[in-house]
C-alpha cells in the first residue's frame, strides 16, 4: 500500500511555473480562445464514436456478413475504441472537454462503452499517474507487480531479461485484463486506500455499478452480435478478441512511449516522503513528446504526442496543445529545463523498447 502523499519541492525554480502559466493564460486571452473543446474537437468526437458504433450496427443489422467483412468491422471498432480512449473520454474525465460538468461527465462515461470503469480510470490516471509520474510504488502506470520492469527503482529479476520481447503481448491483452480482472482488483484496493471515498462513492455502490456496466457492455458488444447477426459464433468472438488486442496495443504504445523511455527520469521518494523537484519540473523530466510534425497522427491519437503539455495543463483540451508547445518549449529552454521530444512515433517506441531491454538485463540505466 502507498504511503500517504508525496512532497514536491516548491523552492525548485518556482519562477518557471509562474512564468509558464502566465504565458499560457496570455496566449488564450490574446487569441480570445476557450481552453475547452473547439469545432475540430467536436468533429473528432463524432468521428471516433461513429468509427466504433457504425461497424457494430452494420454487424447487428446483417448489412455485412462473412468472416472477412466481420473482422474488418471489428478492426475498425478497434481503432474507434482506441480513439474514444485517447480523444473523447480522456479529455472529458480530466474536465477539459467542456466547462459544462454534465458534458464532461457524459463523455467521460464513454470509458464504460470500451469496457473500462470510469471511476477507476480517473483514480489511476488523474490521481496516481498525473500526480506521481514515474515515481516507483506510486505511479500505477509503471507498477506492474513484477511482471515487467518499467523503472530502475523496481526490483530486478532474471526472468525479466526477455521483457522487451514479451511486452507487446502484455500490451495487447491490456484491455481484456482491464475488462475482466483489473477493474475488480483496483476497486478492492482503492477502497482500502480510501481513494473511492475521495471520488464520493462507497465500495458497495462502486462494485454494483461497475458490475452492471460490465454486463451491459458485454451484452452490447459481444452477446447482441452473437444473437442477432446470423454470423457464425466464432467469427464474432474472433472479431471481439481482435478488437481488444488492437486497441490494447495501440493505447499502451501511445502512453508508454511518452514516459517509459531512455530520455526520461525515474524517481523514488526519500525517507521523508519527498522528491527533489518542483511538481511542474518533475513533469518535464518524466515526460516526453513525439511526432510533432504529423498533424493527422496527432489528431487521431488525441494530441497525446504532446504529453508534456498535457501533464502540465491537464485541464486544457488537447486540441490546443500544438499551439501551446512552442511556448512551453521556449520557456523550459530559458530556464535550462529539459524538453524531451522524439521526431517520430517510431523513434519513441524504439527508445521505449531499448529501455525495457536495458532494465530487463539486470543493469541499471544511467540517470
Amino acid at each position: 500500500m502507498r504511503k500517504k502523499g508525496i512532497k514536491f519541492n516548491p523552492n525548485d525554480q518556482p519562477e518557471f511555473v509562474a512564468e509558464l502559466r502566465g504565458k499560457i493564460n496570455q496566449y488564450f486571452k490574446e487569441n480570445e480562445l476557450s481552453k475547452h473543446a473547439n469545432n475540430s474537437m467536436r468533429l473528432k468526437t463524432a468521428f471516433m464514436l461513429a468509427l466504433y458504433f457504425i461497424p457494430l450496427v452494420l454487424i447487428v443489422t446483417q448489412v455485412v456478413s462473412g468472416l472477412a467483412l466481420i473482422l474488418l468491422m471489428y478492426v475498425l471498432m478497434g481503432f474507434g475504441m482506441a480513439g474514444i480512449g485517447t480523444c473523447v473520454m480522456h479529455d472529458a474525465n480530466h474536465g477539459a472537454y467542456s466547462k459544462n460538468k454534465f458534458v464532461n461527465k457524459a463523455l467521460g462515461f464513454t470509458a464504460n462503452f470500451i469496457g473500462a470503469y470510469h471511476i477507476n480510470w480517473k483514480i489511476q490516471h488523474n490521481v496516481l499517474h498525473h500526480s506521481y509520474t514515474n515515481i516507483a510504488h506510486y505511479d500505477e502506470d509503471i507498477d506492474k507487480k513484477g511482471i515487467i520492469r518499467f523503472s530502475p527503482h523496481q526490483k530486478s529479476k532474471k526472468g525479466l531479461r526477455f521483457q522487451a520481447f514479451y511486452a507487446p503481448i502484455l500490451y495487447s491483452i491490456m484491455t481484456i485484463y482491464w475488462l475482466f480482472g483489473k477493474d475488480f482488483e483496483q476497486l478492492f484496493r482503492y477502497n482500502k486506500e480510501k481513494l473511492l471515498k475521495a471520488q464520493g462513492i462507497t465500495f458497495q455502490s462502486g462494485l454494483i455499478y461497475m458490475a452492471i456496466n460490465k454486463i451491459w457492455y458485454l451484452g452490447l458488444i459481444l452477446a447482441l452480435p452473437l444473437l442477432v447477426s446470423g454470423a457464425v459464433w466464432w467469427h464474432i468472438v474472433l472479431g471481439f478478441v481482435m478488437m481488444q488486442l488492437m486497441s490494447g496495443l495501440l493505447l499502451a504504445l501511445i502512453f508508454q512511449s511518452a514516459h517509459v523511455i531512455e530520455e526520461t527520469n525515474f524517481y523514488e521518494v526519500d525517507e521523508h516522503g519527498s522528491v527533489e523537484n518542483n511538481w511542474a519540473i518533475h513533469q518535464m523530466r518524466t515526460t516526453s513528446n513525439f511526432a510533432h510534425g504529423s498533424g493527422v497522427f496527432s489528431w487521431l491519437i488525441g494530441g497525446l504526442n504532446y504529453q508534456i503539455e498535457h501533464h502540465l495543463f491537464p485541464n486544457i483540451c488537447h486540441c490546443h496543445y500544438k499551439k501551446m508547445s512552442p511556448i512551453v518549449k521556449a520557456t523550459a529552454e530559458a530556464h535550462d529545463i529539459p524538453y524531451h521530444h522524439h521526431k517520430s512515433f517510431f523513434k519513441a517506441i524504439k527508445s521505449h523498447f531499448s529501455l525495457l531491454h536495458t532494465l530487463g538485463k539486470h543493469v541499471e540505466p544511467a540517470r
